[in-house]
């Protein structure tokens, strides 16, 4: 395993997340800053797979990306069904949904004020 004595800000973090995502084709990528409302991370990122597969793999790539450039071990949860995954990058929090489900749980709107998330072109 390749040693990585100094840990990534959470910025570094949010940049390779939101490239990791537009190189799977992640969809309606939104990136949220929680300083300040939360202690949990730093910032939340909500994207959008089209299938259960796509999410799953979208979810395994970047998991993967940063355990092998950072030396980061996520806790994933609801890979196995591929409808919502969380990946809990520490000062980063990821959620990959399918459409319908995102839809159904809104996240952007419990989050965030009107006007604040910067969408991610893709």
């Amino acid at each position: 395993m390749t040693k990585h004595p100094e840990q990534p800000s959470s910025e570094v973090l949010l940049e390779r997340i939101l490239s990791s995502l537009d190189e799977d084709k992640a969809e309606d990528v939104v990136s949220i800053g929680l300083r300040g409302k939360s202690e949990m991370a730093d910032y939340m990122v909500i994207c959008s797979g089209r299938s259960t597969r796509q999410v799953t793999s979208i979810a395994e790539k970047l998991t993967d990306r940063l355990k092998q450039e950072f030396g980061r071990l996520c806790k994933v949860e609801g890979k196995g069904a591929g409808d919502w995954v969380l990946i809990d990058v520490g000062d980063v929090i990821v959620h990959v949904f399918r459409p319908e489900v995102r839809e159904f749980y809104q996240l952007e709107k419990m989050w965030m004020s009107p006007g604040e998330a910067v969408a991610t072109p893709g």
